[in-house]
């Protein structure tokens, strides 16, 4: 197979001196299909998470919900999904025949992830196929576990209008200071050569901080080392993060400047919002944390 990881992954692998054994570990990780555990975790799920990039290349990422079998796999290079348009979504202009999508499966009660990138192709109104590109799994570290519940059928829309902001207004700052989930889309290239990423970040409530001026300062913990996401915002500068409310289904969507600090072996992100939309009641579920 090719070389697995780009430039700004490799720049940010050769800071902890491991550029050799990740390159041999993408090689066997990072596969152009699905293994048939993946196929059968992403025909189960209620949710996934898609990042986007729009025609002025902003990113931006999502939540999408549907009854267990909205994805199925007919084999394993290629993901059917239920995904009819959401006009007030900003991240439904890079979902469209022929885009480059990122998509994170997740399952929160269980701590399962697993990732997915690749173009979408149109095959009716409100189905696609996602043609696998890259194809690979991820540990539990930093997932909240919770159970959910539909709180409406998917697809009926909650008939209130998104709210665009100029800046992070009290209830989103309340929104991020009590979250310890969020997810980031990001993407290197551009034209044919275009990939995008979305992933999954997860710390402590209020692990994200919020500046005075509304610029958002993001740990980044140690994990598995591919540096998918920081070498995007290495290479381009930009990410789309959204922040889920899991107790009312609101999501908080923003796309921006990122730009990666590394010092020594330690390293954080800094994202400053130029685009944001809060999106009351987006989502058809709601979830509860489960005890310990």
């Amino acid at each position: 197979m090719n070389a697995p990881w780009h430039a700004g992954e490799i720049a940010l692998q050769a800071t902890l001196g491991a550029v050799e054994r990740m390159d041999e570990i993408g090689r066997k990780v990072i596969r152009d299909y699905m293994p048939d555990q993946h196929r059968d975790f992403f025909a189960q799920l209620p949710f996934a998470v898609f990042g986007s990039v729009d025609a002025d290349g902003r990113p931006w990422a999502t939540l999408r919900a549907g009854e267990a079998g909205f994805m199925h796999s007919p084999d394993p290079q290629r993901l059917q999904l239920w995904l009819p348009a959401q006009q007030d979504d900003p991240a439904q202009a890079g979902l469209r025949d022929g885009a480059p999508v990122g998509m994170l499966g997740i399952e929160l009660h269980t701590r399962r992830r697993n990732r997915l990138n690749g173009r979408l192709r149109a095959l009716d109104g409100e189905r696609y196929e996602l043609a696998v590109a890259e194809s690979f799994g991820n540990c539990p570290k930093y997932i909240h576990e919770r159970d959910y519940r539909f709180e409406r059928m998917p697809g009926e829309p909650s008939g209130l209008p998104p709210r665009r902001l100029s800046r992070l207004d009290a209830l989103a700052r309340d929104l991020i200071a009590r979250s310890g989930t969020f997810f980031v889309a990001t993407y290197s290239g551009d034209g044919q050569d275009m990939r995008v990423d979305v992933s999954h970040r997860g710390g402590p409530p209020g692990f994200v901080q919020v500046s005075s001026s509304g610029s958002l300062l993001v740990p980044d913990y140690e994990g598995n080392r591919f540096f998918a996401t920081l070498g995007n915002i290495l290479l381009n500068g930009r990410a789309g993060l959204v922040f889920p409310d899991f107790e009312s289904g609101g999501l908080l969507q923003m796309s921006g400047t990122a730009r990666v600090v590394v010092d020594g072996a330690e390293r954080h992100w800094e994202f400053e919002p130029q685009q944001l939309v809060w999106r009351e009641d987006a989502l058809p579920l709601r979830w509860a944390l489960l005890a310990k």
